[in-house]
């Protein structure tokens, strides 16, 4: 009877013990499962979203397929070069000819010339194997050749609708570098400087007439011009409203700014920042401030309005050159 009780006995320990063992294993597979050892019950880090996050821009000239925060980026168009500039996106390549003062730093050895902004270096491009490509209308003959190197985007400014299809074309630059709250941070203190200059020229009453000079000739632009942002988006009402709309302008003589007697001449002088062949580039004050102007209400007035020609001829449709454009502008007639 006592072996047997021993038995008995010792069964029932060995079971407790089984037990026990298994219940402790239990806690420890939901500890491992659940929170850390240490006992930290926090919920784990989210993953960081891939880099090979892939992305389809339309655009005016087609459709890119490209990853998110490109490498190798490529600019050929003077707008977006300093948009990404000022919001921090480095730049691998540039045509360097004729870069405005305000992006003189891309000179630097370290940026690849890649040609002219007609006649892209096609060689190099290949070579560099860039991850995007960015255009406007200068560059747009060469768009299909430079989409086969790599994904092209056209980001020119449409002058019927200035502001519109430059805030557009930001869109597509915060999209592709994760830049959006910068770009809706500087997109408000445009807004807010046009709705002044809206305000001014409201209050003014007074016309203007936005002419180029080049080479001793004359031209003027009107309302959905290439400088038609005067008109369109300042508010500046034209001293004629049948000026054309084209990208080279009217061709007018000085007859015409005296007839027309604005009381606004905003004058953008082409010579300044594109040299001509065989001549000496002269002050366009020499050529505009002659007897017949001076006639006028603008001259009178000390209302000629000389206008930076690296914002508005060389460049545009950027973060740095349409707040120099509208601060123009807004000195301009006060």
């Amino acid at each position: 009877m006592n072996k047997k009780l021993s038995l008995l006995v010792m069964s029932l320990v060995l079971i407790l013990v089984l037990a026990a063992c298994g219940a402790n294993k239990g806690n420890n597979s939901a500890n491992t499962g659940n929170a850390p050892s240490n006992g930290d019950t926090s919920t784990p880090a989210a993953a960081a979203p891939s880099d090979d996050e892939e992305l389809s821009i339309t655009h005016q000239l087609g459709t890119a397929t490209l990853k998110k925060n490109p490498g190798n980026v490529v600019v050929f168009d003077y707008g977006t070069l300093e948009s990404l500039d000022k919001l921090g996106v480095e730049v691998t390549g540039v045509p360097q000819s004729n870069l405005p003062p305000h992006l003189k730093k891309y000179e630097d050895s370290k940026y690849t010339n890649v040609g002219t902004l007609k006649e892209p270096d096609f060689e190099k491009l290949n070579a560099m194997k860039p991850g995007v490509i960015f255009i406007s209308g200068r560059t747009g003959e060469a768009y299909e050749e430079l989409n086969q190197i790599a994904p092209t985007i056209y980001l020119g400014v449409d002058n019927a609708r200035y502001l519109e299809s430059m805030k557009e074309n930001l869109a597509i630059l915060g999209q592709i570098f994760g830049k959006e709250a910068d770009i809706e941070q500087e997109w408000g203190a445009i807004e807010e400087s046009v709705k002044a200059i809206q305000d001014q020229s409201a209050a003014s009453e007074g016309k203007g007439l936005i002419i180029l000079t080049t080479g001793g000739k004359v031209s003027a632009y009107g309302p959905g011009s290439r400088f038609g942002i005067i008109h369109d988006e300042f508010g500046i009402t034209p001293v004629d409203e049948s000026i054309e709309s084209s990208t080279h302008g009217q061709s007018i003589s000085f007859e015409f700014v005296a007839e027309k007697n604005p009381d606004y001449l905003f004058v953008i002088d082409r010579d300044a920042v594109v040299s001509q062949a065989g001549q000496e580039a002269q002050p366009a004050s020499k050529l505009v401030e002659n007897d017949l102007v001076k006639k006028t209400n603008a001259y009178k007035n000390g209302k000629i309005i000389y206008l930076d020609a690296s914002y508005w001829y060389l460049s545009g449709g950027g973060l740095i050159s349409v707040p120099a454009m509208a601060k123009e502008v807004q000195e301009g007639i006060k």
